[in-house]
């Protein structure tokens, strides 16, 4: 008799096969049979009906703090996914000198919105090494199987102190040497790879670049060839290719790219989206990675399955409000500051602060302050495509109203039952063009994989550890403006072709011998509510949580985690050091 069998469901193996009605048998942790005629099992799940597909294997989040004091790692464990990849951006809390914590606190804090009061009482610490690292997580037991990597801007403050801190310094051989040594550890002691960021947008929380934007193709590449010598790992990176009008600065950092991907000779990933000042230049890096394919390198553009894009809220890290100097000396409290906010004079004095602001501000900020095109009141479920009649310009233009008090009724609402928790959603990658036909042909493409969900990051200003639910629900189900994709495209993207990606071979498969990660799913009933904000980080500190509803059962190494919608308390995961072959 067999442990687990999963009766009647159709399904969706994770490989991209046609989807069959079939049985699953588990024993231990392992898939077992996979047929008509599996057998009895202990306990039974029922799946007719329904879609029963590996669990997601969601490789772009920054969880590498919150590993080392929350089990459960919502929203990602109750949102299908069973195994996670932690240290990517270039960012992570290993190596770290005591001296040094502070700092990669900020670091984190600014580069990825976590807050810094929650990684200060919340990290446990305990390492200076990353394979001292590694075994502090060892002792961790979570829903999902955590991986992590070796994040180059902690790595260049561990050698370099607080020149490494400081982009426009530039590694010595020495340095370069150590860095590669100390990454080459970390990669034999169980990192899946080396990581790195050459973005502006990543700054600490008082505003400095991070220390990686323009190290030098020598530190760069002296770094990766760790990998080489280890023989296993991979590469993740963000860089501003994706993103810059400078067509000479893409020139020169696909010229890096691709000598990563043809020299070191291990797997490659760095970030793609459109931006609204570039919404071509993904084709371009798409054309450049097949080239790259074509002369025998392993490279991938991570794409994500919807906008990136924040929410803003009277609580949230983005407001469109916070402009406007009375915004700072409103009340702290949330009832007492929402009560001033619906007096006339401090809603007269905003608008007047509100317009004197605008002259002063440009790119994302102007957008967050007045892009009344790009802010849609989050409906329930959520509408990751929106149309522009939906947005506060369109919902303006037919009420006749300014687009300012619809946005403050909006985030103030009505004073006998609004709470001043309205959330509106603003896409700001992957629109340029009002629509995701251009995300459609990036997830179309053989050269792309998904990822960048950050879940982890951003606590308070995006909830995109959500996006393996969206890739189901959105793209092979709900999608009205445009071309579909099928189900078993999107399972396989978010299940096999990352898992083999960062060499998880164990996994991203229902067929025998494989890991019993697995998701029950009611398509018909699968769904995401609305964000909420939730103070349940260390020091008070608050997040966005979203919760989906369809998920019957996610099973981790056999065990259930979660059953409709629910943590059953259960944390099977644990940490997963390196490459993992098919037993």
């Amino acid at each position: 008799m067999h442990d687990l069998v999963i009766r009647n469901g159709t399904i969706v193996d994770g490989t991209g096969a046609p989807r069959r009605r079939a049985d699953v048998a588990v024993d231990g942790d392992r898939i077992v049979a996979v047929g008509d005629d599996v057998g009895d099992g202990r306990r039974t799940i029922d799946a007719d009906g329904m879609v029963v597909t590996p669990g997601w294997v969601d490789i772009h989040t920054h969880y590498d703090g919150q590993v080392t004091w929350d089990p459960d790692l919502a929203p990602s464990s109750v949102n299908g996914v069973t195994s996670v990849v932690t240290g990517n951006c270039g960012v992570g809390f290993a190596p770290a000198r005591p001296d040094r914590h502070d700092w990669l606190i900020s670091l984190l804090e600014g580069v990825e919105d976590i807050p810094g009061t929650a990684l200060a009482e919340g990290l446990t610490w305990g390492w200076e090494t990353f394979p001292e690292y590694l075994d502090v997580l060892d002792r961790h037991r979570w829903t999902v199987d955590v991986g992590t990597q070796v994040p180059h801007a902690a790595l260049r403050t561990y050698v370099m102190g607080a020149r490494g801190a400081d982009h426009t310094e530039r590694a010595t051989a020495d340095d370069i040497e150590a860095m590669s040594r100390l990454c080459e550890a970390g990669i034999r002691a169980g990192a899946l790879g080396f990581t790195t960021s050459r973005t502006w947008v990543h700054r600490t929380s008082t505003g400095e670049s991070i220390g990686t934007l323009t190290a030098a193709t020598d530190e760069v590449l002296g770094i990766a060839d760790a990998l080489t010598r280890a023989g296993t790992g991979v590469i993740q990176l963000i860089s501003d290719a994706y993103q810059s009008d400078d067509d000479e600065l893409v020139a020169r950092e696909l010229e890096l790219l691709g000598e990563l991907a043809l020299k070191v000779g291990r797997p490659l990933s760095f970030t793609v989206q459109q931006n609204d000042d570039t919404p071509d230049r993904f084709r371009e890096l798409l054309t450049a990675i097949g080239s790259w394919v074509e002369a025998g390198a392993d490279a991938k553009a991570q794409v994500a399955v919807r906008p990136i894009g924040v929410l803003l809220g009277l609580d949230a890290s983005a407001n469109p409000l916070l402009f406007a100097p009375t915004w700072s000396r409103l009340p702290t409290d949330r009832a007492a500051r929402l009560a001033e906010l619906r007096t006339p004079e401090v809603r007269e004095r905003l608008r007047e602060e509100h317009a004197a602001a605008a002259g002063h501000l440009r790119g994302f900020p102007l957008i967050i302050h007045s892009g009344w095109d790009r802010m849609y009141p989050l409906a329930d479920p959520p509408d990751y495509e929106p149309t522009p009649e939906h947005s506060v310009a369109g919902l303006a233009a037919a009420q006749g109203r300014e687009p300012f008090d619809v946005l403050y009724d909006l985030l103030t609402g009505p004073a006998a039952t609004g709470d001043g928790s309205t959330l509106l959603y603003v896409p700001l990658m992957n629109y340029a063009n009002g629509s995701l036909d251009d995300v459609h042909e990036m997830l179309s493409s053989p050269h792309a994989m998904v990822g960048l969900s950050d879940a982890g990051a951003h606590c308070n200003a995006i909830s995109d550890g959500t996006m393996p639910t969206t890739a189901i629900t959105h793209w092979t189900r709900d999608r009205t403006r445009g071309p579909k994709l099928s189900l078993e495209h999107m399972v396989h993207h978010q299940t096999q072709r990352t898992a083999a990606h960062v060499g998880w071979h164990d996994r991203g498969a229902v067929a025998p011998g494989y890991l019993a990660d697995l998701n029950v799913i009611d398509l018909d009933r699968l769904a995401l509510r609305p964000p909420h904000l939730a103070a349940d980080l260390p020091a008070g500190g608050t997040r966005l949580l979203q919760e989906a509803t369809g998920y019957v059962a996610t099973i981790k190494r056999g065990v259930p985690t979660v059953e409709h919608g629910e943590l059953t308390g259960a944390r099977p995961g644990s940490l997963q050091r390196g490459s993992q072959p098919l037993a």
